[in-house]
């Protein structure tokens, strides 16, 4: 099969790179499937021009759609770029795909939920975001169920994080050697993802026989890691296994303002992803540690 993964530079992108570089290395099954991964100079999802000519050009049996703006508190100035890249060029994508016959697999967020509930989220709770990124990752998401009925597979996830680009764990890891002690928040609750976990699941649903050969409903799945922190004890973790001797000092998200507000628990419940493609929740500190290892 012919796959094509957008946003090859960012954080999911370059994870499932490697490992399909590392499966093909090994003689693996993924032998039998082309890949292509492209970034933004190949494929620029701010620009709808290039994406009809990009498409007019190529076609997939699959896209595993990694590409979006992901800058929560630039989104809130920035919001028609965050709109068109999160939202129009995925309906624009949609449209596309729906008419080559092309299946999609789609990345969104937790951030689509106000985290007002009090406890983990399923995939047919309401989506109620409180920031410009969350509402223009729900608006790509409702696009995508518009637009393309059958064949696309959305999967929401959170807190992600990796040895690749700007995330929290490397900033962590930046700032406690730089300091003595850092203030974290703690009142805010959710799941960190590993990039390369999430990476497996998005091949192990492109390597399920029935997903490749059967036609199904567009559906919405959960995925993150196993367990629930608040930043400031996933900080005190990031120091505690890279050996890093920085004091951790909890505060409300009160006390340490920014632009975009964020939902105060978007714990996501994996159950249904879990039961349909056999996939298991992966502990994350285990996954921390297995990333820490990488830097």
């Amino acid at each position: 099969m012919k796959i094509l993964v957008t946003g090859k530079n960012g954080q999911l992108g370059r994870s499932i790179h490697k490992i399909v570089n590392a499966n093909i290395e090994a003689d693996c099954n993924f032998n039998s499937n082309e890949f292509i991964f492209v970034g933004r100079n190949e494929l620029d999802f701010s620009n709808e021009n290039n994406i009809c000519q990009y498409f007019s050009d190529n076609k997939f049996d699959i896209i595993v759609n990694c590409a979006a703006y992901t800058q929560v508190d630039k989104a809130e100035e920035e919001q028609d770029l965050a709109n068109q890249v999160n939202h129009l060029s995925v309906k624009q994508l949609a449209a596309i795909a729906s008419s080559q016959q092309t299946k999609l697999i789609h990345i969104s967020t937790d951030y689509v939920f106000d985290g007002e509930s009090g406890q983990s989220y399923i995939e047919s709770d309401a989506t109620t975001p409180i920031n410009i990124y969350g509402k223009t990752k729900s608006s790509g998401e409702k696009a995508l169920q518009e637009v393309m009925p059958t064949n696309v597979t959305i999967i929401r996830t959170s807190w992600v994080y990796s040895e690749y680009g700007n995330n929290f764990v490397k900033t962590m890891l930046r700032l406690g050697k730089e300091r003595h002690e850092l203030n974290v928040v703690d009142d805010q609750i959710g799941s960190p993802t590993y990039a390369a976990d999430l990476a497996e699941v998005v091949l192990k649903i492109i390597d399920n026989q029935d997903y490749r050969v059967k036609e199904k409903s567009t559906e919405v799945y959960h995925y993150s890691n196993k367990g629930k922190v608040s930043w400031c004890d996933f900080a005190k973790e990031i120091f505690k296994i890279a050996k890093i001797d920085c004091e951790v000092k909890s505060i409300t998200t009160e006390q340490y303002p920014t632009p975009a507000e964020r939902p105060k628990c978007s714990l996501l419940n994996n159950e249904k992803i879990e039961k349909v493609f056999s996939i298991k929740q992966k502990d994350w500190k285990k996954s921390l540690q297995a990333c820490l290892s990488c830097l």
